[in-house]
C-alpha cells in the first residue's frame, strides 16, 4: 500500500493545514499574558503541574511587563524575528502560551485578545488554557469575538496531557475527565476549533495507555492535537522525582516507536500541531537526545518512510476505551 502524504510529511500536520488557507507559511508567536494558572494561586493548589517550569511552559514567549501589559509591543518583537526568516510578508498566528490564558476578567483578556486581533498581519488567536477555565463568561467572549473577526482563526488549546486517572493525580492536573468533556461540548457547540496536548512518556505509563489517550481523541469533535514529549526540566517537582530514581525518560528509539503508533492510530482529520515540543536547552534536565530536534524530526520521517506508514493507517472508530 501506497504511503499517503501531506505535502512532505506522512501526517497531517499544520504547516500543510496553514498553506492550503493562505497559500504561504504562517508563524506563530508566542505571547505572555501575564496570567496565572489554578492550580498556581491556591484555587486548586499553588504548585503547578509537577512538570510544569516556574515560567508556565512560556519560556519563548516574550516577557511580560507588568508596567506596560502591551500584546502589540511583544507582537512587534516576533514579527521582527520572522522578518529575518522570509520575504513573504509577516502574517502569523497570536499564540498566547505561558499558564491559562482564559483565567482572568473578561475584560482584561478582551482587551488582550482585541489587541492582538487588531493587527492586519494577525491571522487569528491559538488561546492555551485548561478545561476548567472555560466559564460560560468566556465562552460568551470567545463567541463574540469568532463573529466579529469571521475572517480569523481563533482556538483554545486544551492541556488534557492523559485520559488515565492515576497519572492525572501524580501530575496534579487537579480535574477530572468530565470536565475536559464538558469544555469539548461547550466549545463545539460555539463553533470554536480545539488543539489538545497530550505528553508521551509520563511516569507510569505504559505504551498501550498513550495510545488509549490518543484513541480516546478519535471519539470527539477535535481539530488539532500536540504530541509532547516529556521534558525534565530544572526546580520543578518532576525532576526531584527523576533525580531521585523514580521513573526513567525515555530513550530516541522508545519515543520514536511510540510516537509513531501514535500517529498511525490517529484520526487523519485532526491536524497534527507538534510531535515532540521544545525543552529550553538551559532548563532542560533530561532527555538530552531531545535538544536536536531537527535529527528528532528527520528520524520519526525516516522511521515512517522505512516503515511505509502514515497518519490514520491504524485508525478505526473506537467502541469502547479503557480508561485506568
Amino acid at each position: 500500500m501506497e504511503i499517503k502524504r501531506w505535502n512532505d510529511k506522512p501526517y497531517n500536520n499544520l504547516d500543510y493545514h496553514l498553506k492550503s488557507i493562505y497559500g504561504k507559511k504562517i508563524y506563530k508567536i508566542a505571547i505572555d499574558g501575564g496570567m496565572t494558572c489554578p492550580n498556581r494561586d491556591g484555587s486548586i493548589d499553588t504548585r503547578g503541574c509537577i512538570f510544569c517550569s516556574k515560567g508556565g511552559s512560556g519560556e519563548f514567549a516574550a516577557s511580560f511587563d507588568v508596567n506596560n501589559p502591551s500584546v502589540l509591543a511583544q507582537l512587534e518583537k516576533g514579527k521582527e524575528l520572522i522578518a529575518k526568516k522570509t520575504l513573504d510578508g509577516t502574517q502569523y498566528i497570536a499564540y498566547f502560551q505561558p499558564y491559562s490564558n482564559t483565567y482572568a476578567s473578561i475584560e482584561y483578556l478582551n482587551k488582550l485578545y482585541e489587541e492582538a486581533l487588531s493587527d492586519s498581519e494577525c491571522v487569528g488567536l491559538s488561546i492555551g488554557t485548561r478545561p476548567d477555565c472555560l466559564s460560560s463568561d468566556v465562552l460568551e467572549l470567545l463567541n463574540s469575538l469568532k463573529e466579529k473577526y469571521e475572517e480569523k482563526l481563533i482556538w483554545i488549546e486544551l492541556g488534557l496531557q492523559t485520559i488515565h486517572r492515576d497519572t492525572a493525580i501524580y501530575i496534579r492536573r487537579g480535574y477530572e475527565l468530565s470536565r475536559f468533556e464538558e469544555a469539548v461540548s461547550n466549545l463545539n457547540n460555539i463553533g470554536i476549533p480545539i488543539i489538545v496536548h497530550l505528553i508521551l512518556g509520563l511516569p507510569g505509563e505504559t505504551t498501550e495507555m498513550m495510545y488509549a489517550s490518543v484513541e480516546y481523541l478519535n471519539t470527539f469533535n477535535i481539530f488539532g492535537v500536540k504530541l509532547q514529549l516529556l521534558h525534565v526540566l530544572n526546580d520543578t517537582d518532576l525532576m526531584n522525582d527523576y533525580n531521585d530514581r523514580k521513573f526513567d525518560v525515555l530513550s530516541q528509539e522508545e519515543y520514536t516507536n511510540i510516537l509513531i503508533g501514535c500517529i498511525e492510530r490517529l484520526n487523519p482529520e485532526i491536524v497534527i500541531h507538534r510531535v515532540t515540543g521544545d525543552g529550553p536547552k538551559d532548563k532542560l534536565i533530561a532527555p538530552d537526545w531531545s535538544k536536536n530536534k531537527r535529527n528528532v524530526l528527520n528520524t520519526l520521517l525516516s522511521e515512517m518512510k522505512k516503515r511505509n506508514t502514515w497518519q490514520g493507517r491504524l485508525y478505526e472508530q473506537p467502541e469502547h476505551i479503557d480508561i485506568i
